[in-house]
């Protein structure tokens, strides 16, 4: 990429202006095309789907239009999902906002339709407020807060012993970024840490910030262990119903499941049923297998869920870090380099 060419590059999704000068500021051989009139605005920090508002016909076509020109796409563009390809025929590169777009390009055949197109993901951004997720969810639970929020609201005082975090074991599975800054966490407070990885080969519980690693075959073997139990491992074939009906038997009685990977993971009605018979002690859930949750879902109203509606990744302080990112990309591309968090469409990850 160092033949001098510039490059087209469009902002898809909604990042404020001082971020875009940032990206600006990298090479004189990028172009970039911040548009934000034509883009959705965001209902919340770092929100890049933006309010479901359509453009004029005449705004369309002028977004339609710089697609076509674009070499570079700093997130999908989620308005035309479905034509992308074809309207975008000439991009080369395309940085998503998100780290789980695995499922997202499969279903779409991005990856046939785009075959010259490198997607790279947004992997690692999330861990400090997913893993921070995860450590508010088993201090709630061990701590009481639910039942203190209860006695709060009827204004009731009435004392009660709880417990605490330490030389309690928590299994983790998928050992990402994700994955290690939960347990990197988990640890400081004094708990026994299993990670589940899928390949172990060559790695090191310690560089894993675990106190034991196993591989994806030997994750029912530790289920009987699990005090509280960590799902961040994306939705692949593999992966899909990882927690059913068994695997949650196999848990040892109270065990607390926090699911912060796909809804797809996990066997909802079995895990509802576990919970209502008092066998799973709590949930605290992020993700579900229908987005946004149904109103009619038992979950809403369960006393031992937590229902996060898909947010514990969020943070205003996600588009430094996405930027941060996308500019180490940017320089790699432009010189010819390997990039960081390339999909593989194979594994979906």
């Amino acid at each position: 990429m160092t033949d001098g060419k510039v490059h087209n590059l469009l902002i898809a999704s909604w990042l404020e202006s001082e971020h875009v000068e940032t990206i600006r500021a990298v090479d004189p051989r990028v172009n970039v095309i911040h548009e934000p009139g034509l883009l959705r605005k965001p209902r919340y920090a770092a929100d890049h789907n933006g309010h479901p508002t359509t453009r004029t016909a005449e705004d369309e076509a002028r977004w339609r239009s710089l697609l076509a020109k674009a070499d570079i796409l700093f997130d999908f563009d989620y308005t035309n999902d479905q034509d992308l390809p074809d309207l975008a025929p000439n991009v080369r590169w395309i940085h998503a906002s998100s780290a789980g777009i695995g499922q997202f390009v499969t279903r779409r055949d991005y990856h046939r339709r785009m075959p010259n197109t490198i997607f790279t993901t947004a992997r690692g951004i999330h861990a400090t407020p997913l893993a921070e997720f995860c450590l508010m969810s088993m201090l709630g639970f061990s701590r009481g807060l639910f039942r203190m929020t209860n006695l709060q609201a009827q204004k009731k005082w009435e004392r009660y012993a709880a417990t605490d975090l330490v030389g309690r074991t928590l299994v983790i599975f998928g050992l990402g970024s994700i994955g290690r800054e939960t347990a990197r966490l988990a640890r400081a407070c004094g708990m026994r840490v299993i990670g589940v990885k899928r390949t172990v080969a060559g790695a090191s519980a310690e560089s894993n910030q675990v106190d034991e690693l196993v591989s994806a075959t030997d994750f029912k073997a530790q289920l009987p262990r699990a005090e509280f139990l960590v799902l961040v491992a994306p939705h692949t074939t593999s992966t899909e119903g990882i927690l059913g009906r068994e695997e949650l038997s196999l848990l040892p009685r109270g065990a607390v499941v926090i699911n912060i990977g796909r809804g797809a993971l996990v066997d909802e009605p079995a895990m509802i049923e576990s919970l209502r018979g008092g066998h799973l002690g709590g949930a605290a859930l992020d993700v579900f297998a229908t987005e946004p949750l149904p109103a009619d879902s038992p979950l809403w109203s369960m006393p031992n869920v937590l229902v996060c509606p898909h947010s514990a990744s969020t943070s205003d302080r996600e588009n430094g870090r996405l930027t941060a990112l996308f500019c180490r990309n940017l320089r790699a591309y432009l010189d010819g380099r390997s990039m960081e968090n390339v999909l593989d469409v194979e594994r979906m990850y």
